[in-house]
Order: C-alpha cells, then sequence, then structure tokens
C-alpha cells in the first residue's frame, strides 16, 4: 500500500497473529469473533485505512467474508444435510460395507486417501471433504478404527493432488504462469502427490492411536474410549437387510462429483455450445451438491415422511452453522492480509535473496500461505513473481511450477478455510488437537515435496 512501510505490514501481521492465538487458547472468546478481532488489527496496525477509502479494513473483512461463503458457504450447507440422509437412511452404512467387501479388513484409510487423491483432481478439497466425510464417519462407526486416521487420511489424499494436479485451478494457472505444457503438469503432479499421500496416512495412523475418538452408536456426537487395536479387526460387522442398495447409497456423492469434473473439463476447453454451457452450470459445486441433496432426499428416505425428512435435514444444519461462520471469518483474515500488502512485500524480500533458484517458487508459496491462508493464493502469487526471474535461470520449469504449489501446502492454520473445514467435520475442538489434525500433517506433507523437488532438480 502507498506510503506504508515493510516494517508497519509485518507488525500488523505479527500482532494479529499474536492477538488470534491468545483469544483462542487464553480466553472465552470463539474463534469466530477472534478472527474477526484479529483481522481488524493485522489492517490496522498495518496501515490499512480504517473506513472510507477504496481499500479499507471494514471493507475487506465483509469482501473476504463474502467471497469465501459463495464459493463454499453453500456446498456446506447442502453437503451436511445431505450427510445427515446418508447416515440416518443407512447409506452411509452402505458405502462402509463396500469399501470393507472389495478393499478388505485393515485398509479403510487407505482406501479414502485414494479417493481423496482421486476426487480433488477436478474439484476444490473443501467440497471433496464435505462429500466424503461421511464415510469417514461410517467407517469409524463400523470398523472401531478412530475417525482422526481415516479423516485425515482422506483430507491428506484430498489436499495432495488439490496442490499439484490440474485441472484444479491453482496448479492449473501456475502451469500457465510458467509456460508448462499441461499434460507434463498433470504426470508430475500425479507423481509428487503419490508421496505426500502414503506420508499423510502413515501419520494418520499414528494420530488415531493417540486421539482414539470414534461417533457415538447412536450417530448424536463423539466419544473416546479406550484405545483397544484388536477390537479393529474382531468385531464382526453384521450387514442389516434394510439398507438402501450400493447403486443408490453412493449416488448424492458420485453424482456431484462426475457434474464437477465435467464443468472443469468443459471449462478448461472454453466450449460455447449450449450444451456445454448447461453441463458446466449442473458441475458447478453449488448446483451439483444440491442435485446430491435431491437424490439423497427422494432415493434415500422413500420410508420417512416429510416432517421427519424435514427433521433429519435440519438437524444436519444445526452443524453447519458455526462450520460456516469460522470459515467465512478465516476468509476475512486472509483478505486483510492480502490487501495490506504484507504477503506481497515479504514474498518479494526473499525474491531478492540468494538461494537455490528451484526453491525460489517453494518457499515464497509457503510465506505467502502463512501470511493469508489461500493455497491457492500463494501458489499463483509465488508463480507470478519468481516465473519472471527463474526464465533467465538454469531450472526446469515443469519443477519449478511444482515448487510453487507444493510450498503452499504448509502448516495450515487460523486462516485456511479447510483447516476449519476438517476440524469441524471431525469434531476436534481443542486447538492443539487441531492443531495435530491438520496443521501438522500439511506440513508433513510441505517437509515430503521439498525433498522431491531437490531430489526432481538434481535428476533433471
Amino acid at each position: 500500500m502507498n506510503g506504508v512501510s515493510g516494517i508497519q505490514m509485518i507488525l500488523g501481521l505479527i500482532i494479529g497473529v499474536a492477538v488470534l492465538v491468545f483469544l483462542i487458547l487464553k480466553t472465552k472468546i470463539h474463534a469466530f469473533p477472534a478472527l474477526i478481532i484479529a483481522a481488524s488489527l493485522t489492517g490496522l496496525i498495518g496501515g490499512m485505512p480504517p473506513a472510507v477509502s477504496d481499500v479499507n479494513v471494514a471493507k475487506s473483512i465483509t469482501t473476504g467474508f463474502g467471497n469465501t461463503l459463495s464459493s463454499i458457504g453453500i456446498v456446506i450447507g447442502f453437503g451436511v444435510m445431505m450427510g445427515r440422509l446418508l447416515e440416518v437412511s443407512g447409506a452411509a452404512e452402505r458405502m462402509a460395507y463396500t469399501f470393507l467387501k472389495y478393499l478388505g479388513k485393515g485398509k479403510e484409510e487407505w482406501a479414502l486417501a485414494a479417493t481423496g487423491y482421486m476426487v480433488s483432481i477436478p474439484i476444490f478439497c473443501d467440497s471433496g471433504f464435505v462429500i466424503l466425510s461421511p464415510l469417514a464417519k461410517a467407517l469409524s462407526m463400523k470398523t472401531r478404527k478412530s475417525v482422526l486416521t481415516l479423516g485425515v487420511a482422506l483430507a491428506i489424499g484430498l489436499v495432495a493432488t488439490h496442490h499439484a494436479v490440474p485441472p484444479t485451478p491453482g496448479p492449473l494457472a501456475v502451469a500457465g504462469i510458467f509456460k508448462v505444457d499441461v499434460g507434463k503438469m498433470i504426470l508430475a503432479g500425479l507423481l509428487f502427490a503419490i508421496p505426500v499421500t502414503v506420508a499423510g496416512v502413515l501419520y494418520a495412523q499414528w494420530l488415531g492411536k493417540r486421539i482414539y475418538q470414534v461417533p457415538k452408536e447412536d450417530g448424536s456426537g463423539w466419544e473416546r474410549p479406550e484405545f483397544q487395536p484388536s477390537k479393529q479387526v474382531d468385531i464382526p460387522i453384521e450387514e442389516r437387510s434394510d439398507l438402501p442398495s450400493t447403486f443408490m447409497s453412493f449416488a448424492p456423492i458420485v453424482v456431484p462429483v462426475i457434474l464437477i469434473i465435467f464443468n472443469t473439463v468443459l471449462s478448461a476447453l472454453k466450449l460455447n455450445q449450449p450444451w456445454a454451457q448447461y453441463l458446466i452450470f449442473l458441475g458447478n459445486p453449488v448446483i451439483a451438491v444440491g442435485i446430491g441433496l435431491i437424490i439423497a432426499i427422494y432415493g434415500l428416505t422413500p420410508k420417512l415422511t416429510r416432517d421427519e425428512v424435514i427433521k433429519r435435514m435440519e438437524e444436519g444444519v444445526s452443524s453447519a452453522g458455526i462450520i460456516i461462520l469460522v470459515t467465512g471469518a478465516g476468509g476475512a483474515l486472509g483478505q486483510v492480509l492480502r490487501d495490506s500488502g504484507a504477503g506481497n512485500y515479504i514474498a518479494n524480500l526473499i525474491a531478492s535473496t540468494p538461494m537455490p533458484p528451484v526453491l525460489l517458487p517453494f518457499f515464497v508459496a509457503t510465506l505467502v500461505r502463512l501470511m493469508q491462508g489461500s493455497g491457492t493464493v500463494a501458489m499463483i502469487t509465488s508463480a507470478s513473481i519468481t516465473a519472471p526471474i527463474l526464465a533467465n535461470l538454469s531450472v526446469n520449469p515443469l519443477i519449478a511450477a511444482q515448487a510453487a504449489t507444493l510450498g503452499a501446502m504448509i502448516f495450515s492454520y487460523f486462516n485456511d478455510s479447510f483447516f476449519w473445514v476438517v476440524n469441524r467435520l471431525l469434531g476436534i475442538e481443542n486447538v492443539k488437537e487441531q492443531t495435530l489434525t491438520w496443521s501438522i500433517p500439511t506440513t508433513i506433507g510441505w517437509g515430503v515435496s521439498l525433498i522431491l523437488i531437490l531430489i526432481a532438480e538434481a535428476i533433471f
């Protein structure tokens, strides 16, 4: 921002984050208002005008809140309603039985990680987790594995390809900025994402033993009984006779995913034919998940009355309110950090320092991600700053592009909407446990990515 020093921007950021951590850890203030307070302090101390100006603190907060919820808020609402119907109808159980039947006991977390790895290629990981998290809960209920093992495995599979593989918007944009062939970017991203996913699943297995949490038998919440590994194998799983069919159980999830894939592919091809435009509309995550909800209503609840179905959906909505508020507040903090200029200022400082060139986009993406929370913004900002610098250096542009995407995976925390989505849907409320649940596995993925980038650069 004009007339504001870099030191002032950094000071605003440091104080804002420190106050945020203090409020959440040491006071009675909920994470939602704490995020708004931190966003306000970051902007005001960082030199942003409080009001009146075209870019001011109040406007950044409301813009960030609205923009975040415009893309994910409705999806969360539809998703939790659909998830509740999947639970009460027995569809989630049917899906659990299907996974167990074809993949075998003991491999549930690997199955969910592989599912996330594939699903997040065309869609945002937030939407993917909202759609697929009922599977983790159902499998936890039936196998007695910790929902942390299953949920984190799913989330790391989602986030790995979300960061590395086009046509997800972030890596697709990075490929264009670095002028890298999209096909090569897809192949490289798929390869890089495999070790990241494997490392994440291994961590999830350890975490599930440390935080052993499973759904209550009536589905009303969570419980933490004594961890007994033997019961994960020995408990017999008896399939109920009144469960919906496999096809109808999977349809509310599979249909939206297929529609969203059509949306991604057709949008990338820039087809203007009427049929393509209608498919793109139907594949918008909001519309697609809404269609999934309608399928669940009429395909999974034929024996329930109208009042019973509405009551079940409202039970789901009751759990969505705080998720939506905290997600929007995280977006507000991220918007203030972007508008204050702190992220770009620090990124330019890093770009001016001597280091192995291939690490430049990696660490610029890392710092921008820590500053403002959005992985997509971080990778695109990194690519925009570093691509012109690396153009005249002896660096493989494909590896540099992957460095920009994977460097943005670092330590997901309070200003990242996915941090709140994962923790809230898995029933984790303690800050330390939230950090263990999602901040640590993303950092492990970041560390594995750093090693992979250095190995790839040495080879190619």
